[in-house]
């Protein structure tokens, strides 16, 4: 049986984009992400069993946080970081910058990457 574990709609206020601008202004995001557990077998309903999302929440939050130029550096770096959580085998992101200043309507520029 496979389980995946997803936390979806989290929204964030934060600074990263390649121009200064948007360093100094920030924008917000929009946030998804999911693992997927090697096992799920609990009789005794006990989360050591699965991933505590609140961990998962708690990685996001801190790379929100730190400033990047490429919201690509911020989804590999939440990634890396997913990857050394206890039961996990895979876990997918997706990042969405709302309404990105490119010139013309857009509702958003999304990053997405698993493994």
């Amino acid at each position: 049986m496979k389980t995946t574990v997803r936390l979806e709609g989290l929204k964030f206020y934060a600074y990263h984009g390649f121009y200064s601008e948007e360093q100094k202004i920030g924008n917000q995001f929009e946030i998804s992400a999911s693992v997927d557990l090697k096992t799920f077998d609990s009789f005794e309903d006990n989360i050591e069993d699965t991933v505590n999302y609140e961990d998962i929440y708690k990685i996001i939050s801190e790379e929100m946080e730190k400033t990047q130029k490429l919201i690509e550096t911020v989804a590999y770096n939440i990634m890396e970081r997913l990857k050394v959580l206890d039961n996990i085998t895979g876990a997918q992101i997706s990042i969405a910058k709302m309404n990105p200043k490119i010139g013309g309507n857009a509702e958003a520029a999304v990053v997405e990457m698993k493994y």
